[in-house]
C-alpha cells in the first residue's frame, strides 16, 4: 500500500501523471499516461507493442510523477518497482471507463494488454509554496 499524506492524496485521482523509464540505452524516457489509483497502488493498463513496457520489463525501475496542474508548486512523486502482469482485459475497461476513452483501438496487431503496478520504495509529496 501507498503512504501518500493527507495533503496530496488528492492527487492520486489526477487524470495524468509522467513516467519515467530507463531506455536501453540508459537514458531516462518520460511519457504521460493515465492511471487509475486503487486497492492502495497505482497501476496504468499498457501495451507490449511501447517502449515504455519494454523498458520496464528490461528496467523495472522507475518513478511516476503527479503534478498538482492548478498549483505547479506541489506534486507527488512515486519512485520504486514496477510488478508486470497480463491483463485478461478486466482492468484496461476500468481506465477506458475512467477516461471514456477506447485504448486497445490504438493497440497494434500482436500487442497486449498488461497491467503495471507501481510498488513505491520512495514517497515525495512536495508543496514548495512560500
Amino acid at each position: 500500500m501507498i503512504n501518500v499524506p493527507e495533503s496530496h492524496q488528492d492527487l492520486l485521482q489526477s487524470l495524468v501523471a509522467t513516467l519515467a523509464t530507463i531506455g536501453p540505452d540508459g537514458r531516462p524516457q518520460l511519457t504521460e499516461v493515465w492511471f487509475l489509483y486503487e486497492d492502495g497502488s497505482v497501476a496504468l493498463s499498457l501495451s507490449t507493442g511501447r517502449q515504455k513496457t519494454k523498458n520496464l520489463l528490461a528496467r523495472p525501475q522507475c518513478s511516476l510523477l503527479i503534478l498538482d496542474l492548478a498549483v505547479p508548486q506541489r506534486y507527488l512523486e512515486l519512485r520504486g518497482d514496477a510488478e508486470v502482469t497480463p491483463d485478461d482485459g478486466s482492468f484496461v475497461s476500468k481506465v477506458e471507463k475512467k477516461y471514456a476513452f477506447d485504448l486497445r483501438a490504438y493497440d497494434h496487431p500482436g500487442d497486449e494488454r498488461v497491467v503495471v503496478r507501481i510498488v513505491p520504495e520512495r514517497v515525495n509529496a512536495v508543496d514548495v509554496r512560500g
